[in-house]
């Protein structure tokens, strides 16, 4: 029997076949806390077991504080931070905060003491709003700061810790500035920012404490929860003060994990920018290193900035060098991240670079809304949930949690993309291994956040970097950032 042979308009049709589709699950990674004991969720792991370096060298059992600000806020701050180390109990689907006592929450004692007081005073809050230039009014502020810090870091008296005490109405008039200056163009300068870079040179960690942090008033913001407000100042000041509130579980030993982001300095033109990283080892220690200006013609190339061959090569240099000079020894795996996708030029000089390492991987990710999975039911989905469609994969780091009982934001949670993969290490342990960097955010105890933490705070590192002078050397120790 004969077979009917297709006709040549039948020949002509393509035959498109679906692509292929899976869907994966994983699960809430466990974080480790004081005595080696484990739990997922840091308001849980705490108050039960205490800080990861609890028992370590590490641990400071006091934390000394200092204060730059208005009397009645640095008393309005030393007031709250002394209630909330007794404990606050929850009100409604609030975890308690379980204080910072010996023998509770972060076991760790504050200690105050008046002659760690810098003010300033009223006579020079009306001298500096009585300046009419913006520009002349914020850098007069910031030259009383820095006389303020230079006494307090000079005195012979412990000093862990500086709170900038900042009343409302100093802030709503010097929180930000921008000017004109010749040869460079518009500059635009933040308090906070130029602040955190100032402190750098004290080698003081420092918090920003505002007026409304705690004080309702007709300028005042909607206000946390005090309990909320307590976890993410303590979770901060533990790391500040070299704790460790916890530890991620199950990042393979000897891994070094770096995030490459960019940032304009300071007065530059728009073309020139420069690359920063952040390098974080298996326990989330990480470190910020600056790495060289190079030009980038938006107009020509793109708003995505990508390194050529030998900056890219010298980048990750600088970054295993310094890995080798702490440790006595290179990393045995490098996973490396960035937002945009791998042009060749930039891959050839990462590969390169990382020939001296025995595995790498290279990873470009980013959230997408042009994506999203539906779930059946009421709920988004779950955190952690993996699929792959053709050749693209997704990983929900947001989502319906249910331990939790719920989704913790108030926006249709959005899923990373992983656009570019090039390594030695299969995707399911790629994305399981961010799942676990999300979690690695120590300025606050939400537990998790969209990006992992190579990524999560570069744009908050380049922006402190953008008000660090080019002939000062920036700290490399991250909590000089937050």
């Amino acid at each position: 029997m004969k077979t009917k042979r297709p006709s040549k308009v039948e020949a002509a049709i393509l035959t498109l076949e679906p692509p292929k589709c899976r869907a994966a699950w994983l699960e809430e990674p466990e974080l480790e806390f004081g005595g080696g004991n484990q739990h997922p969720n840091p308001k849980i792991g705490i108050p039960l077991y205490g800080p990861w370096t609890l028992g370590t060298s590490r641990h400071k059992s006091e934390a000394h504080i200092g204060f730059i600000g208005s009397a009645e806020v640095a008393e309005a701050a030393q007031e709250f931070f002394v209630r909330a180390a007794e404990g606050i109990a929850n009100e409604g689907n609030q975890f308690s905060f379980p204080g910072s006592k010996a023998d509770r929450g972060f076991r760790c004692e504050l200690r105050f003491d008046t002659r760690m007081i810098e003010p300033i005073t009223r006579a020079e809050m009306k001298e500096i709003d009585d300046i009419k230039s913006g520009r002349e009014r914020f850098e007069r502020l910031m030259k009383s700061i820095d006389s303020k810090l230079d006494l307090l870091s000079r005195r012979d008296h412990p000093l862990d810790y500086i709170i900038f005490a900042l009343p409302e109405s100093l802030y709503s008039r010097c929180r930000s500035v921008e000017y004109v200056e010749k040869k460079v163009g518009k500059v635009h300068r933040d308090l906070r920012r130029a602040f955190k870079a100032m402190a750098m040179r004290y080698f003081k960690p420092t918090q920003v404490f505002r007026e409304t942090t705690t004080k309702a008033g007709p300028q005042s913001r909607d206000l946390d929860h005090p309990s909320k407000i307590a976890w993410n100042l303590f979770t901060g000041l533990y790391f500040k003060v070299d704790g460790l509130p916890w530890a991620p579980v199950g990042l393979p030993a000897g891994s070094c994990f770096i995030g490459v982001s960019f940032y304009r300095p300071l007065g530059s033109t728009s073309t020139l920018r420069t690359s920063v990283v952040q390098a974080f080892d298996e326990h989330g220690e990480g470190l910020v290193l600056r790495g060289h200006d190079f030009h980038w013609d938006e107009k020509r190339h793109g708003k995505s900035p990508h390194l050529p061959s030998d900056l890219a090569h010298e980048l990750v240099k600088m970054v295993l060098d310094r890995y080798q000079e702490e440790r006595r020894q290179l990393p045995q795996r490098v996973v490396l991240h960035k937002t945009s996708r791998y042009e060749d030029a930039e891959l050839d000089g990462f590969e390169s670079a990382l020939s001296r390492v025995h595995q790498y991987d290279l990873v470009a990710l980013a959230p997408v809304s042009d994506v999203r999975l539906a779930r059946a039911g009421k709920y988004p989905p779950m955190r952690g949930t993996f699929f792959e469609i053709g050749d693209e994969a997704y990983l929900y780091s947001t989502g319906f949690m249910p331990d939790m009982g719920g989704y913790p934001h108030g926006h249709v949670p959005s899923p990373l993309r992983i656009t570019d993969h090039v390594g030695d290490t299969p995707l399911t342990q790629i994305t399981r291994e961010v799942l676990i960097l999300t979690k690695m955010n120590w300025n606050s105890a939400n537990g998790f956040g969209l990006m992992p933490i190579t990524l999560r705070f570069s744009r908050l590192v380049g922006d402190v970097l953008r008000e660090v002078p080019e002939g000062q050397v920036p700290q490399p120790k991250y909590k000089f950032y937050i």
